[in-house]
């Protein structure tokens, strides 16, 4: 069974940098990391879950408008990890991140419902 571990997430001053990254492991010779399509997510305190950034097999990557120009996704395929790095940080970026893995790429990548595996998620905290 597939699972996903983020790690990176903490607290920064706005304005500052942030990398998370998020292993995915419990992958099968037939189906590994290079099928799979990731993407982020988070959720602030009150708030819907929402999407950050979505990549697929093939490295073609969605943002969502709110982290154009300030935040990256990228994949190792090598070793299997998905990373985010997150720059020009804001106060309104405090959330929970998660990351999200697909067999096929959803037709609304930045939407929750395409993403059938999760990860437990990782604070990132942003201070003004």
């Amino acid at each position: 069974q597939v699972q996903l571990v983020e790690s990176g997430g903490g607290s920064v001053q706005a304005g500052g940098s942030l990398s998370l990254s998020c292993v995915v492991s419990g992958l099968s010779a037939a189906i590994p990391f290079t099928f799979y399509s990731m993407a982020w997510f988070r959720q602030a305190p009150g708030k819907e879950r929402e999407g950050v950034a979505a990549i697929r097999s093939d490295g073609q990557t969605t943002d969502a408008d709110s982290v154009k120009g300030r935040f990256t996704i990228s994949r190792d395929n090598d070793a299997n990890t998905l990373h985010l790095h997150m720059g020009s940080l804001k106060p309104e970026d405090t959330a929970i991140y998660y990351c999200a893995a697909a067999r096929w790429y959803p037709q609304s990548p930045l939407a929750t419902g395409g993403w059938p595996v999760w990860g437990q998620g990782t604070q990132v905290t942003v201070s003004s």
